[in-house]
């Protein structure tokens, strides 16, 4: 009974973390919303685990909580980028 569950995320929470990555380091602007797509995905994961708990769903929440968390930790050390100032022609 454990193993349907794990089946069931496995591959949205491997997608997501290929996804988020992606995103995170592709679109700094968008950062914020993809830190919050994260974790909510990590909170499906937890639910997930709290109705049918199992070590496997266990250790693959865990491996996605340190991408997560090592996501953000690095969004927090780092300085948001500011928007380029925007240009006016007078003419």
């Amino acid at each position: 009974m454990d193993q349907e569950m794990l089946n069931a995320l496995a591959l949205p929470l491997l997608f997501s973390v290929i996804a988020g990555i992606y995103a995170y380091t592709r679109f700094p602007e968008r950062r914020p919303r993809v830190l919050l797509v994260l974790i909510l995905m990590q909170l499906v994961g937890a639910y997930a685990h709290r109705i049918q708990p199992g070590m496997a769903l266990f250790t693959l929440l865990s491996l996605y909580s340190l991408v997560v968390l090592g996501l953000m930790l690095h969004w927090f050390q780092n300085p948001q980028p500011e928007p380029a100032p925007e240009r006016v022609h007078k003419g």
